[in-house]
């Protein structure tokens, strides 16, 4: 199918990207990597008046390091992300959820910012972000602003960025040695998309389980923290069998879509089996390396 007809815009700074976006109005979209937004244009899913390419614009791409967090452009693409030697050391959760975005093809041309600010409720990096405890930075015509990750996902396919504003960065907390991390995807064998999604990120101690943060995709209408499972875990051992009772209220406040012949029912339990996998490959492993 041929997309409706927009017009097409290629800023050359973040100042002029968000100067069209707010003189586009409603009908301005960001166009980063294109793989999630191509799709949906072709199949008249979605109908811009107006497309800004944010592809050329400096210093939106690579990874720095900054004092206790690293700092990631918005337009870095899941290669580069995934083979980034500071992601990889740093934040091993980010690059193992990479790891599983769609196909090498894929991966070479979408980007972390664009696939946060499409907010599918079944992609891979909305989890890990959440269970990272991750910033995203966006830039509008009123300056910059911080959101905290568990604030930025609004619902299906609907972010807290305001009308003219662009995610910038993406600011992951550096976690310490005593945290591992995992990542667990169920999808149907002919899709990328996750059927259900676990993000692990588990801190242990002497004692067992000190803290836990886990992330769901495809439970809801956004990701979502298991906070239930969470709370349960926080001082348990990190043996089979609590994880095991913990993880059996994964599903706790979830909603789970009904979609691709996939029920609440299978969902609820999916959700159980990859959260007591995840945990147990965070807790036990000490990090995940790929």
């Amino acid at each position: 199918m041929i997309p409706a007809a927009f017009d097409y815009a290629r800023p050359t700074s973040v100042e002029e990207a968000v100067r069209v976006l707010a003189e586009g109005g409603p009908g301005a979209t960001v166009l980063a990597g294109g793989q999630s937004l191509l799709p949906m244009l072709r199949l008249r899913r979605a109908a811009p008046t107006l497309l800004v390419d944010v592809g050329r614009v400096p210093g939106m791409r690579g990874v720095r390091r900054e004092v206790g967090r690293l700092v990631i452009g918005a337009m870095t693409t899941h290669h580069e992300v995934l083979h980034d030697p500071l992601v990889r050391r740093h934040a091993p959760l980010l690059a193992a959820a990479t790891r599983t975005v769609g196909d090498p093809a894929v991966r070479h041309r979408g980007t972390l910012g664009g696939s946060l600010a499409h907010a599918d409720p079944a992609a891979d990096l909305p989890p890990a972000v959440l269970a990272l405890d991750a910033e995203l930075v966006a830039q509008g015509p009123h300056g910059r602003r911080t959101l905290p990750a568990g604030e930025f996902f609004a619902g299906r396919l609907r972010t807290a960025l305001e009308p003219g504003e662009l995610l910038v960065e993406i600011r992951v907390p550096e976690l310490g040695a005593d945290w591992g991390f995992h990542y667990e995807k169920f999808r149907h064998c002919a899709q990328a998309a996750a059927v259900v999604g676990v993000a692990a990120a588990v801190r242990r101690g002497s004692g067992g389980i000190v803290q836990a943060r886990i992330g769901l995709a495809n439970m809801g209408a956004t990701p979502l923290r298991a906070l239930a499972v969470e709370a349960a875990l926080a001082g348990a051992d990190a043996t089979a069998a609590a994880v095991d009772r913990a993880a059996g209220a994964a599903a706790e406040g979830a909603a789970p879509p009904v979609d691709r012949g996939v029920d609440t029912e299978y969902r609820d339990h999916l959700a159980r089996v990859l959260t007591r996998r995840a945990v147990l490959a965070a807790a036990g492993e000490r990090g995940w390396r790929a």
